[in-house]
């Protein structure tokens, strides 16, 4: 028997479904989402996947844990889920697909932890999975029971991306272009709380390029199925205020929407490096804590600015490795540093999603996520959210000070490293000491407000700082815009030092 992490106990609470939309690879967006879901220790009984979805409800179907997820994600090889299809396949002229699904299949799903055996025996709950069943150009709803991994390919298997899947004489595509979602599916066993995690884009820009154009048809298409089953829902609800409600339901159905303040960096972006899981899974966390931080008890109206996001911009992200001598049991860095403990290291990425806005914003706020290396942990700690910021105190004129924060659970409990740097912007040795010393502090508890159980300093070396120029990546940009980008981080980043070690980039 499978025991799904985010499975509701018998009888508890409203009978609320999770809803895994689609988005291609940037799924990894909502293992993030997870991991604050399941900080806020919410639970459901019912879950539905669809298209990319379906990757992460195999996953939570199969025994993992949020954090685990993460993991996966972080650690995937993301070439794997290209696949070329024989040579004499190409020279035909006539192409399946530009690929086929043998990487998904042999290497994606065992990457991601993905246990048929183990999907197939959890209780405790039902799940959904959707395909498009191309021979009758419908939508079929798999459960969890007997899904198959030919079904799991054929719910990712995009036209023109993947081959269409032949099962049992009938032919299996995504479900995409029916339904990116199946909240119908949920109404119908009951769901009282629809929880919605959508990453698919929706903004008012239409992009040239052929490959924009295809994302939009997905989008459009997407978008729309959902718009009209917020309408038969609205419908829906209607009849269950006048006491007429034919799936059980008492109140009115309630809407929640976790999704991306902005348009999610496209595949080729994520693919190419330009940005990280680690980033994705950052954003995805940011943006349910900030959803259920305001969200309302009734829910979201149900209309289509529930989808709603700014156009994506060109960001930035870049990793950074710090380390140093720290010592539990102290409070002051310098102290801590100077009673020579063992080396902490901090290896973390750091996700500018707009760089304007970052720049415009007074605190300078950025995503930022990692591991933590310390041997008197023992193994490494994943820390799966933080945050990056910069900002120039009013009472000291040529100063900034950039902050490093990151969130962790070690035994159990919660911790966080908060450090800062202060740099000040004078030309010469002093600027280097500045930018690459980070005085921490570990505190007991999910903030900085908590009681300080550790200090010490960490620094970046020549060596590191190397490094970390040659990891910053600029998504949502053409060459030109990458150029100008990289130009205006570096120079409010690192001021003097950019003129030095940044022209390479250039």
């Amino acid at each position: 028997m499978t025991r799904c992490h985010f499975a509701a106990p018998p009888g508890e609470g409203p009978r609320r479904s999770l809803l895994l939309a689609g988005g291609g690879m940037r799924v990894a967006w909502q293992a993030g989402v997870l991991l604050a879901l399941d900080e806020a220790g919410v639970r459901f009984q019912h879950f539905d996947g669809a298209s990319g979805g379906t990757l992460n409800l195999a996953m939570l179907l199969s025994g993992l844990t949020p954090l685990e997820m993460v993991q996966r994600w972080r650690a995937l090889e993301l070439g794997d889920f290209i696949s070329l299809l024989p040579l004499a396949d190409y020279l035909k002229g006539a192409w399946p697909a530009l690929g086929d699904a043998d990487g998904v299949r042999d290497k994606v799903f065992p990457s991601l932890g993905i246990d048929f055996d183990s999907i197939g025996a959890c209780e405790g709950l039902s799940a959904t999975f959707n395909l498009c069943n191309f021979t009758r150009k419908t939508l079929e709803v798999v459960e969890h029971t007997a899904l198959e991994p030919d079904l799991l390919v054929a719910a990712m298997s995009l036209p023109a991306f993947m081959p269409a899947v032949h099962w049992k004489g009938m032919t299996y595509t995504d479900a995409v272009w029916i339904k990116d979602t199946n909240l119908w599916e949920a109404v119908k066993r009951g769901a009282e709380e629809l929880w919605l995690l959508w990453c698919i884009g929706n903004t008012p820009t239409y992009r040239d390029g052929a490959f924009p154009q295809y994302v939009h048809m997905i989008e459009m298409s997407a978008n729309g199925a959902l718009f009209e089953e917020l309408d038969r829902i609205r419908d829906l609800n209607d009849r269950i205020q006048r006491g007429d409600s034919p799936f059980g339901q008492r109140q009115p159905i309630q809407l929640h929407v976790i999704k991306p303040a902005q348009a999610l960096p496209l595949d080729p972006d994520f693919y190419l490096g330009r940005v990280r899981a680690e980033s994705l899974v950052a954003l995805g966390h940011r943006a349910a804590t900030d959803y259920l931080s305001r969200c309302s008890p009734v829910g979201l109206p149900l209309t289509p600015e529930v989808t709603t996001m700014i156009d994506a911009a060109p960001g930035l992200s870049f990793r950074e490795t710090m380390s140093g001598p720290f010592s539990l049991g102290q409070q002051d860095p310098q102290a801590g540093a100077d009673a020579q403990g063992p080396t902490l290291a901090m290896h973390a990425t750091v996700f500018i999603q707009d760089l304007d806005r970052f720049l415009s914003d007074p605190t300078h706020l950025g995503s930022l996520s990692g591991t933590i290396d310390y041997a008197p942990f023992g193994a490494p700690l994943e820390a799966h959210h933080g945050v990056f910021r910069l900002f120039s105190p009013t009472d000291e004129p040529n100063t900034q000070y950039m902050v490093y924060e990151l969130a962790f659970e070690k035994d159990g409990e919660p911790h966080y490293l908060a450090g800062h740097k202060v740099v000040r912007q004078d030309p010469g040795f002093d600027m280097w000491k500045d930018t690459t010393t980070l005085y921490t502090k570990l505190h007991r508890g999910p903030d900085a407000k908590g009681e300080v159980v550790g200090a010490g300093v960490l620094s970046l070396g020549m060596t590191d700082l190397l490094k970390l120029l040659s990891t910053v990546e600029v998504p949502n940009a053409d060459p030109a815009q990458r150029v100008s980008t990289l130009a205006k981080f570096g120079t409010f980043f690192l001021g003097e030092l950019w003129s030095t070690y940044g022209k390479h980039l250039r």
